[in-house]
């Protein structure tokens, strides 16, 4: 037989009380057992009425529980009182259940016991004591596990409400896609079929329908491979260089080792346009972009770096006016990796921009 695994059963709260019962009555019996064999040889067949006790026991206890579930939305008053006189009740009627069967299977134990001269009465006010003590402990446990199953789920409400809204605020942050790109792309597809060049206009459509398909299919919560980033962010460029033309030099240099390691989709794109707004349109001779991924020490290092005009970096923090795309990538990284990533600006020598990423390197296999 196949072992059910423990999350299952747990949220299966019906065969969890059931296995609960059946364990935690099973182990009274057996305990109880052991405690009669330490004072003497126990009575003849006692090992079938030990089973009934501990049957009476579980039907008992079923009523307690309709009573707790009964009460449960009432004040503390009502459920303390509900909780000590139910369990009172319970001891009481379980005791005399036991009593009566005891005595009528087995009568030569009541005249052994009037023969050495024993308080019926007394006896029975013990083991109503012993009996209330157990229900006692059967009515904390209930409740104790109903209160830490209870705050299990509200944990589980809590985590799955936070990891929808990360997932929520990646996709806002992954589909944020700059407006101004697709306004000068639609513009260039204009300009090509006003001079007839149909064949580059169509091919133009082409690269950009790819593009915005690839965006929009991959899942921001899913990672991608190096190598399928670059294979996207050439889908991009290749828009950009019918654009900019002989203005626009790119560079890469991806190691072997960088491949195939994993990295958050589309997470390049937004910083080679956040350069080729700032770097390359804003100069008369244009610009270059270079894009390297390396392995160094357990990290991906990917690097996005041109030779514009660069930022001021003085205040080390992100400067205002510096592109949505910078903003929104450090508030992925954040929100994918925490504090095991890092998101770096520095100066390009001469002039320009490099950012530079570290992220936990891991791969598909």
């Amino acid at each position: 037989m196949v072992a059910m695994p423990l999350d299952r059963v747990i949220e299966d709260k019906q065969r969890l009380f059931w296995l609960l019962q059946l364990g935690g009555w099973s182990s009274w019996a057996a305990t109880f057992y052991l405690g009669i064999l330490v004072w003497g040889e126990p009575p003849d067949n006692y090992l079938l009425y030990l089973p009934i006790i501990a049957a009476m026991g579980m039907v008992i206890t079923l009523a307690l529980r309709w009573i707790y579930r009964s009460t449960w939305e009432r004040n503390l008053g009502t459920r303390a009182f509900a909780i000590l006189g139910a369990s009172y009740c319970a001891g009481v009627v379980w005791v005399l259940c036991r009593s009566v069967l005891f005595y009528n299977l087995y009568p030569q134990e009541l005249d052994k016991f009037e023969q050495r001269g024993g308080d019926g009465l007394a006896m029975y006010f013990s083991n109503s004591i012993s009996g209330v003590w157990v229900m006692l402990v059967w009515s904390a446990l209930y409740f104790g596990i109903k209160y830490y199953l209870l705050s299990q789920e509200e944990k589980q409400r809590y985590l799955k409400a936070i990891s929808m809204a990360q997932e929520a605020q990646l996709k806002m942050l992954r589909y944020q896609l700059n407006p101004h790109f697709l306004f000068n792309t639609l513009n260039a597809i204009s300009t090509l079929i006003l001079d007839k060049d149909t064949e580059l206009a169509n091919g133009m459509v082409m690269k950009l329908s790819r593009f915005l398909r690839y965006s929009l299919d991959n899942d921001p919560m899913q990672q991608i491979s190096v190598a399928e980033e670059v294979e996207s962010l050439k889908l991009y460029l290749d828009i950009e260089e019918v654009r900019f033309g002989e203005r626009l030099t790119l560079h890469f240099a991806i190691s072997e080792a960088a491949e195939k390691a994993l990295m958050p989709s589309l997470l390049l794109q937004p910083l080679v346009e956040n350069s080729i707004k700032y770097a390359v349109s804003r100069s008369i001779n244009g610009g270059s972009i270079a894009v390297s991924a390396t392995v160094e020490d357990g990290c991906l290092q990917l690097v996005v770096a041109d030779d514009g005009p660069g930022l001021d970096l003085r205040q080390g923090r992100l400067p205002k006016g510096g592109g949505v795309g910078l903003a929104n990538t450090r508030e992925r990284l954040t929100q994918i990796y925490g504090d095991k990533q890092s998101f770096r600006l520095s100066s390009t020598e001469p002039h320009g921009l490099t950012i530079t990423i570290f992220i936990p390197v891991s791969y598909a296999d």
